[in-house]
């Protein structure tokens, strides 16, 4: 059997979101199948513009064949597009022009796909809301697994998702809570599908005190790993923190680490490490007390599985569906919808290091059970399989 991946960007560079999600699942589906990776050019997701000069490459083992983005997102007109089919009535092609302006625009691609469908037995996509998904999901909807990636932003109840969602002929969810989005709006309940997610990748050698001496951090800290930007709610986070601070005699601080796109606020108890590797990354986090989870939006939370293989509880947003039914699931996180209960949460947890080890367990047993590679590569399998029987 032959599988294509198909995603918006691909590479060592890019350290998260459902691109990662997507190398991670072809390198280790590599082990069962032939696998190729379909993408474009494109490294940066604000402009989508070319970057990577070659159009075929092998990555970890795996060929990946890549197409040029056509023409490149201008950010103002897409957000003045985007704010007329969210607030206005308004045209299927007015839907079809916002996915274009969104991005990466890569014809090419789709031009690939149809030309060359014969020659792979399925075609997973990864990401609905993009070009790739929606053009190739149609071309070849009997071809097509979709891996959504979906999160709870109004873009998702546009007619050309509703209809795209009963399309594939399997969707590959991360969570109870985006499965049951989708099968509500589209009423797409006969076509296969199953609550899998992602494995994650914990390097064989890390440590905290390693990491302490590096970076120069003493004391208790809770940490928050990711991009630091609005739309993962960092703004909220730093507010709840600094009032925190003031109101609440604690030594606790807290730890940034990721690519920054906000003005992070001047205080001794906040230290901003920026992009770390993957070694650092998790010495980092196993040190921590807490992982903060401020996000509104989340299909799954890589870094939350991460932080419970190991044993680090989480405290996170509540108003994201999906982190807290994963809280609920595990036992292993408390959740806040406002400062109040931010504070309360957290001077809790930080008072209370025997629950935060017991969390810690229930975190790291759910898991196991939930998120091994074993039980990922299973699923997929499975799916697969079911599939060929159909035929």
């Amino acid at each position: 059997m032959k599988l294509a991946f198909v995603v918006q960007r691909y590479g060592l560079e890019i350290s998260g979101g459902a691109e990662l999600h997507c190398r991670w699942v072809a390198e280790h589906m590599k082990k069962y199948f032939e696998v190729e990776v379909l993408t474009t050019k494109a490294l940066d997701y604000i402009t989508w513009k070319d970057h990577y000069p070659r159009g075929e490459e092998v990555i970890n083992g795996i060929p990946v064949k890549r197409f040029s983005v056509t023409q490149t997102r201008n950010p103002k007109r897409f957000g003045r597009i985007q704010n007329y089919i969210l607030e206005n009535e308004h045209r299927l092609e007015d839907e079809l022009k916002w996915l274009e302006e969104e991005g990466p625009y890569s014809p090419s691609l789709i031009k690939y796909i149809n030309e060359h469908q014969n020659d792979y037995d399925y075609f997973i996509f990864f990401s609905y809301r993009y070009y790739h998904s929606y053009c190739g999901i149609n071309s070849l909807p009997q071809k097509s697994i979709l891996v959504p990636t979906a999160e709870h932003d109004p873009v998702i109840y546009l007619k050309i998702f509703k209809d795209l969602f009963r399309k594939p002929r399997a969707i590959i969810y991360n969570s109870v809570e985006e499965k049951k989005m989708i099968n509500s709006l589209s009423q797409n309940m006969d076509v296969l599908g199953d609550i899998v997610g992602v494995g994650t990748e914990i390097p064989s050698q890390f440590s905290s005190e390693g990491f302490r001496r590096k970076y120069q951090i003493e004391g208790d800290y809770i940490i928050y790993i990711g991009r630091i930007d609005e739309n993962k709610g960092c703004h909220k986070l730093f507010d709840c923190f600094l009032r925190f601070k003031d109101e609440i005699d604690s030594d606790i601080k807290l730890v940034l680490v990721g690519s920054n796109k906000l003005k992070i606020p001047s205080h001794s108890d906040i230290a901003y490490l920026g992009f770390l590797s993957e070694e650092d990354k998790f010495s980092a986090l196993e040190g921590a007390l807490l992982l903060m989870m401020p996000s509104f939006y989340e299909s799954l939370s890589m870094v939350t599985l991460e932080a419970w293989a190991l044993r680090i509880p989480v405290l996170a947003n509540a108003r994201c569906e999906v982190l807290k039914g994963q809280c609920m699931r595990s036992n292993a996180g408390l959740f806040y919808e406002n400062y109040e209960e931010f504070k309360e949460a957290l001077g809790f947890l930080i008072s209370s290091p025997g629950l935060c080890e017991a969390m810690g367990k229930n975190g790291q047993e759910y898991f196991r059970q939930n998120y091994t590679w074993e039980v990922i590569e299973n699923k997929y399998l499975s799916i697969l399989d079911q599939l060929e029987k159909e035929k």
